[in-house]
């Protein structure tokens, strides 16, 4: 599973964000309160949703485990940050560069998709993460529980220090 590197522009986003950490998931409880007014959303861009993972700056991946915090967001891009509906907020996906894998199959089997990104194919590249958004986009081949679903995992990335002066 080889990745395409994008360089992302940034994007307006609107909907819904919670704490919370892989033991303490509550993605479900925050996609049950964002799909119900997803519709209220003026100006979307796309039908594309964006399941993004906000980690502290100051986190090593390497000292990631199930009870580390983070910020969860439940979105969809939109042209303009005007009428906003209640209980929504936004956010600017910063962009950069990515690196952009295709997880086939349903969510209960992203860990291993995960688990050959950051232990495989991570310390393998010219590539180390960066401290922006993590972000899943969901698009028409998204079904959580659909064993042909497919979803875009966009992992931030710079070239590791070594790689770059030596270009």
């Amino acid at each position: 599973m080889q990745p395409r590197i994008e360089i992302l522009s940034k994007k307006k986003l609107v909907g819904k964000s919670l704490k919370m950490s892989l033991i303490n998931n509550k993605t479900t409880e925050l996609w049950k309160s964002f799909m119900p007014h997803k519709k209220e959303i003026k100006n979307t861009m796309s039908s594309d949703l964006y399941s993004i993972q906000v980690y502290d700056k100051l986190l090593n991946f390497k000292d990631f485990n199930p009870q580390t915090e983070f910020e969860k967001l439940a979105m969809i891009e939109t042209s303009s940050f005007e009428n906003i509906p209640k209980n929504m907020q936004t956010h600017i996906l910063k962009g950069g560069l990515y690196a952009v894998f295709i997880h086939k199959g349903a969510a209960k089997k992203f860990p291993k998709t995960a688990q050959y990104i950051f232990e495989q194919w991570l310390p393998n590249s010219d590539y180390e993460l960066d401290t922006r958004e993590h972000f899943e986009l969901l698009g028409a081949k998204y079904n959580p529980i659909d064993e042909n679903s497919e979803e875009e995992i966009w992992i931030p990335i710079k070239y590791r220090k070594n790689i770059k002066a030596a270009q």
